[in-house]
């Protein structure tokens, strides 16, 4: 893969491949090759064949597993009856669902046979709080640097059920090739690798949370559902892998730095969680973020739809911004924990004097080798893919304007 990738020409453009690909598929179902149901009760039986069905029931209350199944039935009738999915949006989603389903069993009958994985103590985690391309991803890797922290691997992410053969690097590096080929623009939006640290973005999704859903498919009945209902049993769930994560790789004792944008709009029942967290807080003006945010939001709607509304992008995420922004200010008004705020322009212009900053005010201990780590990941971003995005992302306004 070439180091800039394409410049792209409208928010909306995609790849070739992704027509064929619908062509391949309406053709195969003309002929009478079923297309793939999104039906949650066929869903579920599909997904659970070969397992034990009372695993789910694994370390988890009555009300953790009501509140998958019904996210589970909204989520389906939200693709159903609004995403306007193409044939192979409808193929992705198929088996996007069929894989947390099979996910969630795992882990259900992992923690039937181990439960004292559940009973693993963490040490209190660093949590990056902000708006989607607010500059949390570089404040993550920064801190993620520091030897004395621990964090995800974008494989275990995804893949969050651990193996005795761990087989999940390879599974995410071929995750991600199959995403860059259907989107060579991916990597100017976020860069990513299978082994690199990585948001938790997956583990959320595995309990359905929204946020892997509605920055793909315009599903706002499913967004709505999940804003008016309570978040705690996404988090525990969110907990319960965290658990089982840190055990695996045996770094429970160490700061886990955890990041994923959908945490604004539901830090206190995060908090709830981790109630001696540490925080950053991460600022950005809105109307970068409000641009930045809509050409992510395009680019991963148009692989799988034909009918991407820029109008109502813009409108949702103008909503979007303004919620999170609400719900981290209200939270943090009660919150009498360590915290620290930093701006996307001040840690661009000298991320060093930001970092240090970052741990005196959270009462760290910055040490050489964490300066030389967090230095050895700067330079390893200069000049990479997402460089290309300030380009695209102005094309984008452009378009947006007129």
């Amino acid at each position: 893969m070439a180091a800039h990738p394409p410049e792209r020409p409208h928010p909306l453009a995609r790849t070739p491949l992704i027509d064929k690909a619908c062509a391949a598929l309406e053709k195969a179902w003309s002929k009478g090759i079923p297309p793939p149901l999104i039906d949650p009760d066929d869903l579920w039986r599909r997904a659970a064949k070969g397992t034990n069905i009372a695993a789910e029931h694994g370390g988890r209350s009555q009300e953790d597993i009501i509140d998958f199944r019904e996210r589970l039935h909204a989520l389906c009738d939200a693709v159903l009856t609004e995403a306007r999915l193409n044939a192979l949006g409808k193929t992705m989603a198929h088996g996007q669902i069929m894989r947390v389903i099979k996910q969630r069993l795992g882990l259900g009958q992992l923690w039937s046979d181990k439960p004292d994985l559940l009973d693993t103590q963490l040490a209190p985690p660093i949590i990056v709080v902000g708006q989607m391309r607010s500059g949390t991803t570089r404040i993550h890797r920064l801190l993620a640097a520091d030897p004395a922290h621990s964090a995800t691997r974008f494989c275990d992410s995804w893949y969050p059920v651990p193996r005795k053969i761990d087989m999940r690097p390879l599974w995410g590096g071929m995750m991600l090739a199959m995403a860059r080929k259907l989107d060579p623009w991916i990597d100017a939006l976020h860069p990513m690798g299978s082994q690199r640290a990585e948001e938790e973005l997956g583990w959320l999704a595995s309990a359905l949370g929204h946020s892997t859903y509605d920055t793909q498919w315009h599903v706002p009945n499913f967004t709505r559902f999940c804003e008016e209902r309570d978040a705690r049993p996404l988090y525990r769930e969110f907990t319960r892998i965290l658990k089982t994560d840190a055990a695996h790789h045996g770094n429970a004792g160490r700061p886990r730095v955890l990041k994923v944008p959908q945490f604004a709009e539901e830090l206190s029942a995060l908090l709830a969680q981790f109630p001696d967290a540490r925080l950053v807080v991460a600022n950005r003006h809105d109307d970068d973020v409000l641009h930045s945010s809509m050409s992510v939001v395009a680019n991963q709607m148009t692989i799988q739809s034909n009918n991407v509304d820029l109008d109502w992008v813009e409108s949702e995420w103008r909503r979007k911004l303004k919620l999170r922004q609400a719900h981290v200010q209200s939270t943090l008004a009660d919150f009498s924990g360590a915290v620290a705020h930093v701006h996307f322009d001040e840690l661009g212009a000298d991320w060093e004097s930001e970092i240090e900053r970052i741990y005196n005010e959270l009462d760290l201990e910055l040490t050489p080798r964490a300066r030389a780590e967090m230095a050895k990941e700067m330079a390893s971003s200069e000049g990479g893919a997402h460089r290309t995005h300030a380009a695209q992302l102005q094309g984008f306004r452009s378009d947006a304007a007129a």
